[in-house]
């Protein structure tokens, strides 16, 4: 066997091993995994303002909430350097006044510049 056909396999093998290692690392909440994403609004204008989008939400409302809860405060942390932020539409509001629609919860925040 040739060193790059080696070195090739060896690298596949540890790009499989990476990928297997970080769905182990998924976080839970209320016992489920939920696909989040946060981005900013208008990075231009304003760009503390940001959304989440939570999917699957029916699996757990609770559940659902508290991943737009860390997905937002990872986007913080990461683009502001602080876990501060102001919900305009968050996890802690009222059931009646979430946005729910097509099973994907839409939470709505801006984010506080230490």
């Amino acid at each position: 066997m040739k060193f790059s056909t080696f070195a090739g396999l060896a690298g596949l093998v540890l790009i499989s091993a990476c990928a297997a290692a970080s769905s182990e690392d998924r976080v839970l909440f209320d016992g489920q995994y939920f696909r989040a994403k946060a981005k900013s609004v208008d990075k231009r204008k304003t760009p503390t303002e940001f959304t989440v989008v939570v999917r699957n939400a029916s699996a757990s409302i609770d559940g659902a909430r508290e991943a737009g809860r860390f997905e937002g405060t990872k986007f913080c942390i990461q683009n502001f350097g602080s876990s501060r932020i102001v919900w305009k539409v968050g996890p802690d509001t009222e059931p009646q006044n979430l946005r729910i629609s097509d099973d994907k919860l839409t939470l709505a925040g801006t984010c506080q510049r230490p």
